[in-house]
């Protein structure tokens, strides 16, 4: 199949590998309708993560069941699935427990941005959707298979609740999905950190109130401007980087918590300031399983249009030119057609 490969720091490729094949009972292949470039692939693209070089990339996508394995019973062939980024079974006492990013028998997504995909554990993690969707719910269903579901775990780690005031650090696509959870989860008041008038928009239509383009120090100080002096009462943090954090924990007031899900990079985290001023830090990487239900829903009943994120579609075939327009910021997030 063709399948985008990454060799070395800003060296990605379309190549011709071996089609995924059934290798547990458990196990199912995807024919891939679209599959997308995530912030994280920009980490071993810009030499900040280890690789192997030759290594397919890539872990978003949806598309129609090609084959299951003996043991699957509850998703058929032509079934057209959302596939989390991490497999679950969906059964075992981390699952039940609401943290299927945790399962004992966690799986990942390692060729979305190919033709085909295999899935393990493939009854406890996809989600079908009920009839094939129209081509215009496609960029929806496949923010589901992650920045949508990771943003909605930054804002339920943060504690954003109805009439209370939330900062969104970031404004990425997980950012900016952040922004749209923290609206449905009732924040009144919604501060989105962005330098970049395209993201600045999407933002303030996913329900920002405020949009502060500063950073550091400034950024701090504009946000305990508008809420009084008193800080943010949720704060999610969708960078993970050390500068990242530090603003998420200068704008969050005594006693809230920041809500981090940015894959931490040199992160140190200021326990000092934890500890003084009782801000608390929870989340990490998203149990995608638990939420697609509810917003499978409500991508369906236009509830939200996570989709919106992407602002640039390109066949499979120029996938490098889409990884050289996030890396640039010419893009927000970037979907590709096999």
């Amino acid at each position: 199949m063709r399948a985008t490969t990454i060799h070395g720091t800003r060296d990605i490729r379309l190549s011709e590998v071996p089609d995924p094949r059934i290798e547990k009972p458990t196990d199912a292949i995807v024919k891939v309708v679209a599959g997308c470039i995530c912030g994280s692939d920009l980490w071993p693209y810009r030499g900040e993560n280890p690789i192997v070089a030759g290594n397919t990339i890539g872990h978003e996508c949806i598309g129609l069941v090609e084959e299951v394995g003996s043991d699957v019973r509850d998703i058929r062939v032509g079934d057209f699935v959302v596939v989390p980024f991490d497999h679950c079974d969906n059964t075992c006492v981390h699952c039940a427990a609401g943290m299927q990013s945790a399962c004992v028998n966690l799986g990942f997504t390692v060729s979305g941005q190919a033709e085909y995909a295999r899935v393990t554990q493939a009854d406890g993690s996809l989600v079908k959707v009920p009839s094939t969707p129209d081509a215009s719910l496609v960029p929806s269903l496949l923010a589901l298979a992650d920045v949508m579901p990771t943003g909605w775990h930054a804002a339920v780690s943060a504690g954003v609740r109805p009439g209370g005031t939330a900062v969104v650090v970031g404004d990425g696509a997980v950012g900016l999905c952040g922004v749209l959870a923290a609206k449905q989860l009732g924040a009144d008041r919604i501060i989105a950190m962005s330098r970049h008038a395209p993201r600045q928009q999407i933002a303030t239509a996913f329900g920002a109130t405020d949009i502060v383009a500063v950073r550091g120090k400034e950024a701090t100080a504009a946000v305990l401007e508008l809420t009084g002096g008193a800080g943010a009462d949720s704060v999610l943090e969708c960078v993970g980087t050390d500068d990242s954090m530090k603003t998420a924990f200068h704008a969050a007031r005594p006693g809230s918590t920041v809500g981090f899900v940015g894959v931490p990079h040199g992160v140190v985290l200021p326990v000092s300031t934890m500890f003084g001023r009782n801000v608390g830090l929870a989340g990490g990487m998203a149990p995608v399983r638990k939420y697609l239900p509810e917003l499978l829903a409500l991508v369906l009943d236009g509830a939200i249009d996570p989709g919106r994120v992407f602002d640039l579609t390109l066949p499979l075939d120029e996938v490098a030119a889409g990884y050289e327009a996030m890396d640039e910021r010419r893009a927000i997030k970037v979907m590709l057609q096999p």
